[in-house]
């Protein structure tokens, strides 16, 4: 199962709806039990020195478009072998680099202080990120940036 952190920030919001929301949010989290799902957070998983993972990389104009294998060790993409033809093509013609998952998640960071439209993330239950997707501006087209990340193997 799946938790959700999203963060939507609108350039339109007012202080007043996000002081309303915050005490929403405050006196809903009051209500109930927590379940497992939700017990888990983005602090909760720390990326560690080696491991693996798939990342299918869609939307936008961009040249890191496609699905790919991804070996990390020591922070450092070490390894990467394209999947489908788009992946492949990243890889043999180096057309961008291929980011570690703390990379993905500084890039979303980064998207959420300079103002896009929408930062959603989505964390499995150990806290590591599955779904990153950036939205600069949602009236711009092709500025759009979706990650899905699987197959996560931390490495001995």
């Amino acid at each position: 199962m799946l938790t959700t952190a999203a963060v939507r920030v609108r350039r339109r919001r007012t202080l007043y709806a996000a002081a309303l929301a915050g005490a929403l949010a405050w006196g809903v989290s009051a209500c109930g039990e927590e379940s497992a799902a939700a017990k888990a957070s983005p602090t909760d998983w720390r990326e560690p020195s080696a491991y693996r993972y798939r990342l299918k990389s869609t939307e936008g104009e961009r040249p890191l478009i496609g699905t790919l294998d991804v070996t990390v060790r020591d922070g450092k993409v070490v390894e990467t072998v394209g999947v489908d033809d788009s992946g492949r093509q990243v890889v043999e013609q180096q057309l961008g680099e291929v980011p570690t998952i703390a990379a993905l998640l500084e890039q979303a960071e980064v998207a959420r202080e300079e103002g896009a439209d929408v930062v959603d993330v989505e964390y499995a239950k150990d806290g590591r990120p599955v779904s990153i997707s950036i939205d600069w501006d949602e009236k711009a087209i092709d500025d759009e940036e979706a990650y899905a990340l699987s197959d996560y193997e931390a490495l001995g």
